[in-house]
């Protein structure tokens, strides 16, 4: 039996550990060959064989144009194609607007954003010349609502989110029959959220204790992933997609 994503060629970046992760492994079980990117090699090779003979590791700073430029080549002139990308690279600081630095504000920025323009840039290159393909973008709540304290990360998120429509319209105007979206996680439970959680009682981040909490497991964004890379959603480009537990539809 055929899987949901059989012979695609997937590149996720971030993918030593988190969401990026999770989704490498769930798109292998569906037939997909797997690309994990990391600046971590260590942790990057480790999660390539922890899933199998059908992932690969690239190092990759999703911050340098070069680094994409190789990467994708190495892709392409491996598996010939490559059929979606997964931008899930990013890292988080919790400091307000009064407490942020531009040093910081601009590290923020080069790996969420930049990282994300140069991923999408690549990418589409690459994509329209074998027919198409899917370009998941992970941005969050952040993007879309003022989370105080997350100054750096929510203007880098919003940056993804503006990207991403604006990739979507550009290659729905030149027929490159190329999709790209962006998902919006309220918080979810990785290394990279242990630090802003800690000290914080299980049950107001454990879904299961408490259904209005505000934090996901990396499988409840990974299936939105798949799907995403799929061609169950062909007719889906440029959204928003909100994986928050109705968190900011709620006013209660």
């Amino acid at each position: 039996m055929m899987g949901r994503v059989q012979n695609k060629v997937v590149l996720l970046t971030g993918a030593a550990g988190g969401v990026a992760k999770e989704a490498a492994a769930m798109l292998a079980r569906e037939g997909a060959t797997v690309v994990l990117a990391d600046i971590d090699e260590t942790a990057g090779q480790s999660a390539a064989r922890q899933i199998g003979e059908s992932a690969t590791f690239l190092r990759l700073d999703v911050s340098s144009e070069a680094d994409w430029q190789d990467a994708l080549s190495k892709v392409v002139a491996r598996f010939g194609r490559l059929d979606a990308l997964v931008n899930s690279a990013a890292i988080c600081r919790s400091e307000s607007i009064e407490e942020t630095s531009l040093e910081l504000f601009r590290t923020v920025s080069r790996i969420n954003a930049e990282g994300t323009f140069l991923g999408c840039k690549h990418a589409i290159a690459q994509m329209k010349t074998n027919g198409g393909g899917s370009i998941v973008n992970l941005s969050s709540t952040a993007a879309l609502a003022g989370h105080t304290g997350l100054c750096a990360y929510s203007a880098s998120k919003g940056a993804v989110s503006a990207l991403t429509r604006n990739v979507a319209a550009h290659c729905r105007a030149h027929g490159y029959r190329i999709r790209c979206n962006s998902i919006h996680p309220a918080g979810i439970r990785t290394a990279m959220s242990e630090k802003m959680l800690a000290g914080v009682d299980e049950k107001f981040v454990n879904f299961d204790l408490n259904p209005q909490s505000g934090v996901c497991e990396p499988h409840d964004v990974a299936h939105l992933i798949l799907f995403l890379v799929s061609d169950e959603s062909r007719f889906i480009s440029g959204a928003e997609l909100r994986v928050d537990n109705a968190m900011l539809t709620s006013v209660g």
